[in-house]
């Protein structure tokens, strides 16, 4: 089984469809998103539109809870009530050489939507949010900080962003999760038109400082 997981489009049409340009080129049975479809960038529309023509399983983000400011008062009607039927989680469970293997995506964490999970997060704190979610793999976004984190036979996943990433690489970055005898994890990184996203930002009511970061990836 082979999972594509991406999360934090932010609105990012640009990175948007180089990211399914690239996803497309690759063989995967499912794929999920892990919320903040919109937010910061002028085409939230655009975005939702396609990821429910795909019908690609969605959970909220912290953004799409949003309701005022001029990047969320772009929505259209019928995105926004979409937006608020998404799930908080979803929980993926397999069978696997006789043992079970239970898969948890969050967006920030499954305590909150907006905590940070960071790669130096506390491991008790970590370890007590997966035993009390039964998570042996524990998958979110939110920080826009890719990580991939072993806590004793635990997996913690950060899958990055595709449309603001902060990790100072502006290329949008999403994880493929291999599962069979063992977890594999790969971080895919791809280029867009960073160029067309930022002045899209500057040409709009949007504060230009939100260009400086994508192009800065901050």
């Amino acid at each position: 089984m082979r999972i594509a997981l991406f999360s934090d489009i932010h609105a990012n049409l640009p990175a948007f469809e180089a990211f399914l340009t690239d996803l497309d080129s690759r063989k995967v049975d499912a794929v999920y998103c892990l919320g903040d479809m919109i937010g910061y960038n002028i085409w939230p529309n655009e975005i939702i539109t396609e990821i429910r023509r795909r019908r690609i399983a969605t959970l909220a983000g912290n953004h799409d809870q949003k309701t005022s400011g001029y990047a969320y008062e772009l929505l259209s009607a019928d995105n926004r009530a979409y937006l608020n039927t998404l799930p908080a989680h979803i929980k993926l469970e397999y069978q696997l050489n006789n043992t079970h293997l239970n898969i948890i995506l969050a967006h920030g964490s499954t305590r909150r939507i907006n905590e940070y999970i960071l790669e130096d997060t506390d491991e008790a704190y970590v370890l007590e949010i997966m035993n009390e979610t039964k998570a042996d793999v524990l998958c979110v976004g939110h920080s826009h900080l890719p990580y991939y984190r072993m806590i004793g036979n635990k997996h913690l996943i950060n899958i990055g962003s595709v449309g603001k990433p902060k990790d100072g690489n502006p290329d949008g970055c999403y994880v493929l999760l291999t599962i069979d005898e063992n977890i594999k994890v790969d971080f895919v990184r791809f280029a867009y038109d960073l160029e067309k996203a930022a002045k899209a930002v500057e040409t709009s009511p949007l504060p230009d400082e939100l260009a400086g970061r994508l192009r800065k990836a901050y």
